[in-house]
């Protein structure tokens, strides 16, 4: 035993290191039909440490303990389940510590990397919603509670429960299975994954309300999922065009909030805090997305990401470029978003009076009806513009629109700009 780890933080990480790849490897054994097993041999197995560790040491070797802890686990709960079928004696017998399944070889960590990698596509399956997949995928691959995806998707703890309630209910009234598709279902399976990964990434890193403008947890899960499909044999030019975008974004995490928490423009940044071995990441995977001839929105916004990655310095960044970009962008994707984020560069290159122009029409958009930011960049331009009484109207408009709450202060300090400058 060791005692040079503090327990609780130990399980901690052990717990968002260590939980999905436990999970997805038991589900392969047991079935996805036997998922609730699967899970609740791993929380089993993490609460035994949580209660021994402290008194009799760490193991030497805590990721194997937990492993062999949740196995062995897993196959009392077969055999005392006499309601889970015909099967389960013989799927306990395979799975007892005599008959192999768990060989000390290195081909070992890539069982369980595949594993990981058909949880994934299981859990975004076309038959299962969207949000469900989402909360699936962090569940079971990431290792996230019911209570911090709630949190993270300002939904209740019963809701999301529930979800995966119907999910797993689907998987077993379906059958479906660990296997990976192949032909054009794997194609559409895996824009439905790197879909709910940039909507997980997303999510952190500009959470839409509470206290934190960024959720570290979410930003750190969504890039290592984007990795892992990466470096396996699923890899597209748009893998790496999503694992591009993600580490580049994240390199400039820790910049885009002071010690206060307040939100900080990119122009505004000090690039000495961007992570340099998350942009040299994002560089890797951008120079392996240009391989092929495929152009997705990712390698758009992965292009539009690392021009500003390249920039040492406010002044020098190549906006023109950026404009291009998201003309390109706008071509593969013309989403009202992407159009607001287009109108940013239009000021930059042509000036306030061409962006307000841009963004006018938007206005009107159903979608953007409560999108605080639209009310933000129209408060922006107009205030470059010293028409402040304008300005400040669109600010306290913002300011009645959902938004977490550092940005909420960004937008009291420039309604007070606007206040005082009358």
């Amino acid at each position: 035993m060791s005692s040079s780890a503090e327990p609780g933080a130990l399980l901690d990480h052990l717990f968002r290191r260590q939980a999905g790849i436990m999970v997805a490897h038991l589900a392969r054994l047991l079935g996805p039909a036997r998922l609730d097993i699967a899970e609740e041999s791993v929380q089993s197995a993490m609460l035994r440490a949580l209660q021994s560790w402290p008194q009799q040491g760490v193991p030497e070797n805590p990721p194997a303990w937990l492993f062999r802890v949740a196995h062995n686990i897993a196959i009392d709960a077969l055999r005392r389940n006499r309601l889970a079928g015909d099967k389960a004696e013989a799927i306990a017998a395979e799975m007892s510590p005599g008959a192999g399944v768990l060989p000390p070889d290195a081909g070992l960590e890539q069982q369980f990397r595949d594993d990981e990698l058909r949880m994934i596509f299981m859990c975004c399956h076309p038959e299962i919603p969207r949000d469900a997949s989402v909360a699936m995928s962090l569940k079971t691959v990431g290792g996230f509670s019911v209570r911090e995806i709630a949190r993270a998707f300002l939904a209740d703890d019963a809701a999301i429960a529930q979800r995966l309630v119907r999910a797993k209910r689907q998987i077993r009234e379906r059958r479906l299975t660990l296997d990976l598709p192949s032909g054009p279902e794997l194609n559409q399976r895996l824009g439905s994954v790197l879909d709910v990964l940039y909507f997980m990434f997303n999510e952190g890193y500009a959470a839409h309300e509470g206290e934190d403008l960024i959720r570290l947890d979410l930003c750190a899960e969504a890039l290592r999922l984007a990795r892992l499909i990466a470096s396996s044999t699923l890899a597209t030019p748009r893998v790496h065009a999503l694992a591009a975008l993600m580490a580049l974004q994240a390199a400039r995490l820790e910049a885009r909030v002071d010690q206060a928490g307040d939100l900080i423009l990119l122009e505004e940044q000090d690039r000495g805090r961007w992570d340099q071995r998350l942009i040299a990441l994002g560089f890797y995977h951008f120079d392996r997305s240009i391989a092929g001839d495929e152009i997705s929105e990712y390698h758009a916004q992965a292009a539009i990401a690392a021009t500003h990655a390249r920039a040492h310095h406010a002044g020098a960044i190549d906006w023109p470029l950026i404009l291009a970009l998201y003309d390109q962008l706008f071509e593969i994707n013309a989403s009202p978003v992407v159009a607001l984020n287009r109108a940013v560069a239009v000021g930059k290159v042509h000036g306030a009076h061409a962006a307000l122009a841009v963004i006018e029409p938007l206005s009107s958009d159903p979608a953007l009806r409560d999108y605080y930011l639209l009310l933000a960049v129209r408060g922006h331009l107009l205030l470059e513009l010293g028409r402040h009484t304008e300005a400040a109207d669109c600010f306290r408009a913002a300011l009645a629109q959902r938004c977490s709450e550092p940005e909420r202060r960004f937008l009291q300090r420039k309604l007070a700009t606007c206040e005082q400058a009358k």
